[in-house]
């Protein structure tokens, strides 16, 4: 990376940061300062919104940057009363969202559903680029030989993988693992609710790492991306301030802030 292309983003942050409030500024610090790429969450075909907006409050609160989500059978909105907004301040990465069926009437349904696992799915090419970046891709799985959760080496980045609510993991995702994963269960229900499973690996698996040697931190380079989307998020009007700057200083305009965004009542303290 040349001199000129680590410059621009911090010069961006500067000038995007001036229209956040100073506790903002203080807190988006404070929360950058603690995040963390070394664990990434996966989440293959999750049926019910709540749920995946549930997991995606974990990562916020446990400081897990980038989460995946597989959507080749069921798509993925955020219930905002779930989430309280930790989707904006977090890394998605969406993967073969499907396109609408043939077939009138089958929107939502089980038959959909069905019809769905029948085509080609993206649960492969996520995984595959994962490893390609270095994780270790864990499926959560109740499976022979799969190692506890208290057991499990954190020395390398992991890709943890929760499947969907009924059925867990597909066989694909299962075949692509690197590792099974197990949470101990002592009672006569042997599943959690997805959410549930989630945020017990994420609080275990964050607690442990940020106790360790391990370099878990962001690099820098990558923390001026994250600080232009969490200004974006936090003043008023954020995209349109984004292709001010680059205006002003006869730079092209990067496709990301062209988008069309809503206008902004407030800024958000």
């Amino acid at each position: 990376m040349t001199e000129e292309s680590k410059t621009v983003p911090q010069e961006r942050n500067e000038w995007l940061a001036q229209f956040a409030t100073e506790r903002r500024r203080a807190l988006i610090d404070q929360v950058l300062s603690m995040r963390t790429r070394h664990f990434t969450v996966v989440l293959e075909n999750i049926f019910q919104p709540h749920n995946a907006s549930a997991v995606l409050r974990s990562c916020d609160i446990f400081g897990v940057q980038d989460v995946h989500i597989i959507e080749d059978v069921y798509e993925y909105t955020v219930n905002p009363e779930v989430a309280m907004g930790a989707s904006q301040w977090l890394s998605i990465h969406r993967y073969g969202q499907p396109e609408p069926l043939p077939y009138p009437g089958m929107r939502g349904t089980k038959a959909e559903a069905e019809a769905r696992k029948a085509l080609p799915g993206s649960t492969k090419s996520c995984l595959t680029q994962l490893k390609k970046d270095g994780y270790t891709v864990v499926a959560t799985s109740l499976r022979p030989g799969a190692v506890s959760l208290y057991d499990l080496p954190i020395d390398k980045p992991l890709a943890l993988c929760f499947g969907t609510e009924e059925t867990g993991l597909s066989e694909e995702a299962h075949d692509a693992a690197d590792l099974f994963m197990t949470i101990p269960m002592f009672g006569f229900t042997q599943s959690f609710n997805i959410s549930v499973s989630a945020a017990l690996t994420l609080q275990t698996l964050t607690h442990e790492l940020r106790k360790s040697d391990v370099d878990w931190q962001i690099p820098a380079e990558q923390k001026e991306e994250i600080l232009t989307d969490w200004y974006i998020h936090s003043t008023r009007r954020g995209k349109a301030l984004a292709r001010q700057f680059y205006r002003d200083r006869e730079l092209p305009i990067p496709l990301k802030f062209e988008e069309p965004e809503e206008e902004r009542v407030e800024s958000r303290e």
